[in-house]
């Protein structure tokens, strides 16, 4: 167990730092999801938490509810993947780092 065993602890200790500021990072990380060309904006946070919503007035039609819903459930799922879509660059980031091949 000589200096390669030391070279890989120390390895892993600087790969479990950086998962834990990316975790953090993450956690204050805000993205935008919006639909029907900005009637309703969602904001989500790092762990896909809703911290907003806005909806323009003129697409609140009593008589078409369902359209508003499908306008909230668009908004939410364009945050969603931008959520994930920024999640996965930064595992695949830490991933590239790695000294070995798992």
């Amino acid at each position: 167990m000589g200096s390669g065993f030391s070279k890989m602890k120390k390895q892993a200790r600087a790969m479990q730092e950086q998962y834990s500021k990316m975790r953090d990072d993450m956690k204050n990380k805000r993205v935008t999801g919006v639909s029907g060309n900005g009637l309703v904006t969602i904001v989500l946070d790092g762990e896909g938490k809703m911290v907003d919503i806005k909806i323009k007035p003129e697409c609140v039609d009593p008589n078409d509810i369902e359209g508003l819903q499908d306008l909230i459930r668009a908004a939410f799922e364009h945050a969603s993947s931008q959520l994930n879509d920024e999640k996965g660059g930064e595992m695949s980031d830490l991933m590239g780092s790695l000294p070995f091949s798992l």
